[in-house]
């Protein structure tokens, strides 16, 4: 656990940053895969096919994103994926190693991109699995349900509007 919550940062990703990418993924298939009973050889096949496919639907859908590994005091932690638009904020994703998870680091990045969509004006939107304990998290922050498929849930967080009618000729409405 970090010392204190100052101590988390953010670097772009780097290429040699693959594998830890890859493990991070893993990571948050963890519970979904220990259901399946699939042995060893099986899991890690899936694990990189699905990781090689949702890098590549990542970097397609979100060519300018920012794509950042997060750290604690200096360590790689996690990585998060923020799309800055004109008129709005999308945290694509956002994935910690499970033994980095429930320390408030989530939080603490979730805190910060508030404080930007707050001071530019825009909506900080995300989507999440549905039942996922993150949902519970994104709720207390002030997250609202603005949409769902199947799966997962739409939330939206809105900064105070201080003047309606300024966000009209910049944004057309989704």
């Amino acid at each position: 656990m970090p010392e204190n919550l100052d101590a988390i940062t953010l670097r772009p990703e780097r290429p040699e940053d693959e594998s830890f990418l890859s493990t991070v993924y893993a990571g948050t298939r963890q519970e979904e895969l220990d259901a399946t009973g699939w042995p060893p050889a099986k899991r890690e096949s899936f694990l990189k096919m699905q990781f090689k496919a949702q890098r590549q639907g990542y970097r397609s859908s979100f060519p300018e994103a920012d794509f950042q590994i997060i750290l604690a005091n200096g360590h790689a932690v996690g990585r998060m994926i923020i799309n800055r638009a004109p008129c709005e904020l999308l945290l694509v994703d956002i994935a910690l190693l499970p033994e980095h998870r429930g320390q408030g680091i989530g939080t603490e990045l979730l805190r910060q991109l508030l404080r930007e969509a707050e001071a530019s004006g825009r909506p900080l939107k995300l989507s999440v699995i549905k039942g996922q304990r993150a949902g519970r998290l994104y709720q207390r922050l002030g997250f609202k349900k603005i949409g769902e498929s199947d799966l997962r849930d739409e939330l939206e967080w809105r900064p105070a509007d201080r003047d309606p009618e300024s966000n009209k000729t910049k944004c057309k409405p989704a």
